[in-house]
């Protein structure tokens, strides 16, 4: 008995001590256990990277992605566009007290939408484009700081609760399987009908469909004059039926014509807007000088064939007017065309790609290729903003990466006063190209042969916090092939050469000439800006390795760096098995990806010799495969 109360108090302290430790270290145990749940669920290789030890620590900047924590706690938790499945527990935000906002936007997530009764600061939710069904729990009605509520393109049945909180101002279920009548709360009737659209057997305003309008016309028939002969009663009962139905067609007739006046003069609406955008209503000296050559001007495309500007996110808007209104900069020719930095008032800069020399599209056509770019969502790809198509003018907005690209990073400003390009910063390049390429090859549809297809230095950014991003993925499909052999990387690769022919494993081997780049500070000839010059980096780099020169393929820069050194022979070794000029023989990206990260930066990254390390010789690279020929 006396063990007994010994063995409950010490388990009761050891509890009180554990959970005193927590909260000293600035962390609750709770979220944290409800987050590794989440994690199981999921089974995503790149959250199982990145959501591991600490999640939140004080107000420090959260370790694990998608986070953001106050005081130890998660108030945010934002998965967008990340290709997640799995079936969802509707108790999985249980713990999360102080959540504030939720995103899992554009995924395959399923199963019933969480119960939201313990999230009572929630004042953002976005489930949108995934595969949830069933019912819209009632516990939301009970969040009274609710501003965003976005359910749209799920799977979603019964009724809409009645919702009519005051502060709800983003409101969108388009696209369910929604049934009844929409409640007449003051919110919910505030929103359009476009928040509503795409559910079949939804009724009442603001949509567009009339709850319990069926006229029953067989109870709207007059009787027929007394008649004794009931021959005579059924043929008068005919002539009204007949009689009926002619006033049913012209109505009909007359209502089809009405609104197809409503809707020439919308179109006609519309049209006259985007003329007074563009700037044709307005004297030419009113037009912004800077953004001339830009601005679609001389131009009245219809109503359906584009001619306007369509945002990927919601959280981006502006207007095409307030574009050809900011001052820009060029940035120089690209293969498709010009680039131009847009300063708009009050915002980031944008940078503005005019397309040229694209396959014949059609808007629909256009349409569909760019939002199969767009949905590609990764924290090492450069965000689409915005697109806009007419038949003479294609553009496609990008945010602004603040620092420039890697091709200047390595080769620009050579000489006095150039910041050095430490191995560590190197390896931070080639871990975040290697993620975007992973899953631009895991998330994009076997008929697309090359997921990027351009991949190069001049198309890997780095952002104000040195973020690496990488450009001009999926431009391939929106290209002719003769074109695509004139201008793409991937078709400078060996099999393209050999055999006209390219796929997956050409992006490896773009990866392993940016590799040997990063580590030679030699420009690459397949991927050499117009006016520059370079060689054939993995020709020569084989070279190197079998004619026993190994101590000259690596930057100065980085080759006095001692203690990096075995890290920078195992990414050689990675660049060689990448640049093989056999397609089989080179690693899938996931093999990249694994092998890339686990090169450590050295602790002493800052131990630096006067001349070249002797650990770089013939015997350290004798455990590189050469390319076979």
């Amino acid at each position: 008995m006396e063990f007994s109360l010994f063995f409950s108090a010490a388990i009761l302290f050891f509890g009180s001590v554990v959970a005193q430790v927590d909260i000293l270290l600035g962390f609750n145990g709770d979220e944290r256990d409800a987050l590794y749940a989440l994690k199981a669920t999921f089974n995503d290789s790149f959250l199982n990277r990145n959501w591991s030890g600490t999640h939140c620590y004080n107000n420090q900047p959260p370790l694990w992605y998608g986070l953001r924590c106050v005081d130890g706690r998660v108030t945010t938790l934002s998965l967008d566009s990340l290709g997640l499945v799995g079936n969802m527990n509707v108790d999985a935000l249980r713990k999360f007290t102080e959540l504030s906002t939720l995103s899992l936007k554009n995924n395959s997530l399923s199963g019933n939408v969480f119960n939201f009764s313990s999230n009572q600061k929630l004042k953002a939710i976005d489930l949108s484009f995934n595969v949830f069904d069933g019912w819209i729990p009632r516990s939301l009605v009970s969040l009274n700081s609710l501003q965003s509520l976005q359910l749209q393109n799920n799977r979603l049945i019964g009724s809409i609760p009645e919702l009519n909180q005051s502060s709800l101002s983003v409101f969108n279920v388009s696209n369910n399987n929604f049934n009844g009548s929409i409640p007449k709360t003051k919110a919910l009737q505030s929103f359009g009908s476009i928040s509503y659209s795409g559910n079949p057997g939804l009724c009442g305003r603001p949509s567009d469909v009339v709850c319990n309008s069926i006229i029953k016309e067989s109870d709207k028939i007059a009787a027929a004059p007394p008649d004794t002969s009931k021959a005579t009663e059924a043929n008068s009962f005919s002539k009204h039926l007949v009689t009926l139905l002619l006033i049913l067609v012209i109505v009909l007739f007359f209502v089809a014509t009405l609104l197809l006046l409503l809707l020439y003069f919308k179109k006609h609406r519309e049209l006259k807007e985007l003329m007074k955008q563009i700037g044709l209503n307005e004297p030419k000296e009113k037009r912004n000088e800077n953004l001339t050559d830009v601005s679609v001007q001389n131009q009245g495309p219809a109503a359906d064939e584009g001619g306007k500007l369509i945002f990927m996110e919601e959280s981006e808007n502006f207007l095409l007017e307030d574009l050809l209104k900011a001052s820009a900069e060029g940035l120089g020719k690209g293969i498709f065309g010009n680039s131009y930095k847009a300063m708009l008032e009050g915002r980031s800069p944008i940078v503005v790609k005019r397309l040229r020399d694209l396959k014949p599209l059609s808007v629909d056509e256009f349409m569909k290729q760019v939002q199969v770019i767009a949905k590609q969502r990764h924290p090492n790809l450069l965000p689409l903003v915005a697109y806009f198509y007419t038949k003479e003018e294609k553009l496609l907005l990008y945010k602004y990466a603040e620092k420039g690209n890697l091709f200047d990073r390595i080769h620009g400003g050579r000489g006095v006063g150039r910041v050095p390009f430490r191995w560590r910063s190197r390896l931070v390049v080639a871990q975040g190209v290697a993620r975007a390429l992973e899953f631009l090859h895991l998330n994009t549809k076997p008929n697309s042969i090359i997921p990027h297809g351009n991949l190069k230095s001049v198309n890997v950014l780095l952002g104000e916090n040195d973020e690496v991003l990488v450009s001009d993925y999926g431009f391939a499909s929106l290209v002719a092939l003769p074109i695509a052999a004139q201008r793409l990387a991937s078709y400078t690769s060996p099999e393209y050469q050999q055999i006209k022919r390219v796929s997956r494993k050409s992006d490896v081997w773009s990866f392993g000439c940016l590799l040997i780049e990063l580590l030679s500070g030699k420009i690459s000839s397949h991927s050499a800006p117009e006016g520059s010059h370079g060689i054939d980096l993995c020709a020569w780099v084989n070279r190197a390795v079998r004619e026993e020169w190994t101590a000259e393929i690596f930057d100065s820069e980085i080759a006095s760096q001692r203690s990096a050194i075995p890290g920078m022979l195992n990414m050689l070794q990675i660049a060689i098995r990448c640049c093989n000029t056999s397609p089989d023989k080179r690693p899938e990206m996931t093999e990249v990806v694994r092998e890339v990260e686990s090169i450590r930066p050295t602790e002493n990254g800052e131990e630096y010799s006067s001349s070249f390390d002797q650990s770089l010789t013939d015997d350290s690279m004798s455990g590189i495969a050469l390319d076979e020929r």
